[in-house]
C-alpha cells in the first residue's frame, strides 16, 4: 500500500472505532496515524488497540504510526446550582475559590494558581472558546470578569488562558504513568497537551 502524498491523516480511536475490523477499514480508507487519547479509556483499552494496529501492520506490510496523546493538567470550573447558566456579552461573572455551587453571578474556580497568576486585562476562554471572559478586577481569592462572548455554560467546563504563562507542570502523575505505559507499548509518537515553554518538553523526553 504505497501512498504518494505528504499530508498525513490522523484518526482518534475510541469506543466506536476500536475493533480490528474498524481499524483496518480506517487504515485502508487512508488513515496514516492512529491517536490514542489518554484522557479517556483504560490501559487495557489502549493495549488492545495497539495489538490490533500491529496485527494489521504485519498483515498488510506497511508501517502504521501510533500517537499517544497525554491528557495534561485539566483546568475546569466547578458546578452550578441548576447545572448551568446563560451568559451574554457585557454580563459580570465572579470566579472564586468558594466550592459552593455557582449561580448567574459567580462560580467556583478550583485553581488558586490561576487566581494568583491572572491580572486585570487577562482573557479566559471557557468550554473550548464558546465563552470568553476578560478579568476586570482581582482579589485575594477571586477574579471579577466581564463576558466578551456569551453562551450556555454548564458544570465542569474547561478553562483555557491564552497568552499567559501559568505555573503548572505539563506532566501530571497520571501523565507519567501513561507515558511509561505508552512507551512500553511501543508507540511511535508522544503528544503533550499542555506546553507553554520549550523546557516543558524536557521531562517527557528524558522519560522517553
Amino acid at each position: 500500500m504505497r501512498r504518494n502524498r505528504n499530508v498525513k491523516i490522523v484518526a482518534t480511536l475510541g469506543p466506536a472505532s476500536s475493533t480490528r475490523e474498524q481499524i483496518k477499514a480506517l487504515f485502508e480508507t487512508g488513515v496514516d496515524v492512529f491517536r490514542l487519547n489518554f484522557s479517556h479509556g483504560s490501559h487495557e483499552d489502549h493495549a488492545m488497540r495497539v495489538q490490533h494496529i500491529r496485527s494489521i501492520e504485519a498483515e498488510l506490510g506497511r508501517p502504521i504510526s501510533i500517537l499517544a496523546d497525554l491528557q495534561g493538567p485539566k483546568l475546569r470550573l466547578g458546578k452550578f446550582q441548576d447545572g448551568g447558566i446563560d451568559l451574554q456579552r457585557g454580563m459580570k461573572l465572579r470566579l472564586d475559590l468558594d466550592p459552593t455551587p455557582g449561580n448567574s453571578s459567580r462560580v467556583h474556580l478550583p485553581h488558586p494558581e490561576l487566581v494568583a497568576a491572572l491580572d486585570a486585562g487577562a482573557e479566559l476562554r471557557l468550554d473550548d472558546g464558546k465563552v470568553r471572559l476578560v478579568v476586570t478586577k482581582k482579589g485575594k481569592d477571586y477574579l471579577d470578569t466581564e463576558v466578551l462572548a456569551g453562551n450556555r455554560l454548564s458544570d465542569r467546563k474547561g478553562v483555557n488562558i491564552p497568552n499567559v504563562i501559568l505555573p503548572l507542570d505539563p506532566l501530571t502523575d497520571k501523565d507519567r504513568k501513561d507515558l511509561v505505559f505508552a512507551v512500553d507499548l511501543g508507540v511511535d509518537w508522544v503528544a503533550l497537551s499542555f506546553v507553554q515553554l520549550p523546557s516543558d518538553l524536557t521531562e517527557a523526553r528524558q522519560m522517553i
